[in-house]
């Protein structure tokens, strides 16, 4: 998935399996892959310099339209997971996303999700374009994290 990515770089960030993440046998439980998945994105946009909390006091928020996960094996209680996620390219107000779960180097998890961008004030609507603020923080995710020098 990563490799139809319109960026050049993925955004990373690095979790540990913990015990409020799985279930009794210490298996991660699927419902933590989407909190992660939120996470990731959340701190990416953070990453731009327009944090999440900008946009949604400014009456803007993102709920997920459509989720896949592909589960190729299991994680359990203290693994290391490295989340390498993708913006894709905005189509208008929708916001795709590709994540991979890496494990000591393999993939273990697939995700794709996308996001649309909807107007929480005064009433809930849907938008035809996102606000310049947003957009650009949207641009910024297409080109990538900046490599600290």
């Amino acid at each position: 998935m990563l490799n139809e990515s319109v960026t050049r770089l993925p955004w990373r960030l690095d979790k540990r399996v913990l015990p409020q993440h799985t279930d009794h046998g210490g298996v991660m439980w699927h419902g933590a892959y989407v909190g992660w998945l939120e996470e990731a994105r959340v701190e990416a946009l953070s990453a731009t310099g327009y944090p999440y909390e900008k946009m949604a006091s400014g009456g803007l928020e993102m709920p997920v339209v459509q989720l896949q996960i592909r589960y190729r094996e299991a994680l359990m209680l203290g693994d290391e997971v490295e989340l390498m996620s993708v913006s894709c390219a905005p189509r208008g107000v929708r916001w795709p996303w590709s994540t991979q779960f890496i494990k000591a180097g393999v993939c273990v998890a697939e995700a794709s999700v996308e996001l649309a961008l909807v107007s929480v004030r005064p009433v809930r609507k849907v938008l035809r374009h996102p606000p310049e603020a947003v957009a650009a923080a949207f641009r910024a995710l297409a080109e990538g994290p900046k490599c600290k020098g």
